[in-house]
């Protein structure tokens, strides 16, 4: 298993490593002028040259990109003497138009959208995989008709669509919620749970669609596999079989997707968090691309990217546990 853990934990750093490098050609080589970039739309000539030699775009790009990966896990400073930034670590960048690190920008943020994607994660599994799962041991019936009809239209409703609905029925017409708010949850846990239950209901509209249709397929694939047949034929319950031989290789896919999902969700949910007007850390990116803030919508690409890569570091080990054969296999 550490063999396992350690083969999992290089491949994830040589995937950084690239993202890393695809993220600094896109921002600091592509473009003819990375300081105009940085600096955004309304800058003068003389606060671009002062950020172009913050930045250090007088150097070769080796060295650019040596610092830049120095930043991330030692820090760096922007510039010399008394004009000198600090960007402490991990440094995802400084923003030259809000004049802070962009790394507190990102965990200032970051509780919204974790409350966003954590919400709406259980609310999604719980009702998109127990629908799938009924629809799959009732196949045929109506209620796997009824679902997998619902679950096809959440797939195909638009976040932003459902969002909009949402506020009109449960704010305007019904006025059984408030317009959405930050809400810390230990000073105010009704007011947290009542800003944050319609962004969890338009993102788990959406997934649990996705997630009903799949382990509906999954689980029926399952069931036809010859270990189940044996394990009926043995006598054992129904239930036995469905929870013990059925569900758990059903269940591998699922944890593929969930990884991925709730990974890119943590990195922010720009259109739920602009619709409703959360500040989280996709209305953190959508604010930075309106302001052309390069170093901020350069920050969240990394901030997104480390979490898709956990998620599948972590989707790897629990592969592991449930199903001993893939980490014989790679052994």
């Amino acid at each position: 298993m550490i063999a396992f853990l350690a083969r999992r934990l290089a491949a994830a750093a040589g995937i950084l490593l690239v993202i890393c490098a695809l993220t600094f050609a896109i921002f600091y080589v592509a473009p003819d002028d990375p300081a105009q970039q940085a600096c955004g739309k309304a800058c003068t000539p003389e606060r671009i040259a002062e950020i172009r030699g913050q930045l250090g775009l007088d150097r070769p790009v080796p060295e650019q990109f040596a610092a830049f990966l120095k930043g991330l896990v030692a820090g760096r400073s922007y510039g010399t003497g008394a004009t000198a930034v600090q960007c402490p670590v991990p440094c995802l960048g400084f923003s030259f138009q809000t004049h802070v690190p962009v790394r507190e920008l990102l965990v200032s943020r970051l509780p919204v959208s974790a409350s966003i994607a954590l919400g709406a994660a259980v609310l999604w599994l719980v009702v998109g995989v127990g629908a799938g799962v009924l629809a799959a041991l009732r196949k045929g019936s109506w209620w796997d008709r009824a679902a997998m009809a619902a679950a096809l239209g959440g797939v195909s409703l638009p976040v932003y669509l459902t969002a909009l609905v949402l506020q009109y029925v449960l704010v305007v017409v019904l006025r059984v919620l408030p317009y959405p708010r930050v809400a810390g949850f230990a000073e105010d846990p009704a007011g947290w749970f009542a800003s944050m239950l319609m962004p969890w209901i338009a993102l788990a509209t959406l997934y649990a669609g996705m997630y009903a249709r799949l382990s509906r397929t999954e689980l029926i694939g399952a069931l036809r596999q010859n270990f189940v047949r044996t394990a009926r034929a043995k006598g054992l319950p129904e239930a036995t079989v469905i929870r013990r031989h059925a569900l758990r290789p059903a269940l591998t896919p699922i944890v593929t997707v969930f990884g991925m999902d709730l990974g890119a969700l943590l990195g922010g949910a720009l259109i739920t968090e602009s619709v409703f007007g959360l500040p989280g850390v996709g209305k953190l990116a959508a604010d930075a691309i309106n302001s052309s803030d390069q170093p901020v919508i350069l920050g969240v690409t990394l901030f997104a990217a480390g979490f898709v890569v956990l998620a599948n570091l972590t989707v790897d080990l629990l592969y592991a546990v449930l199903d001993p054969r893939i980490r014989l296999g790679a052994a």
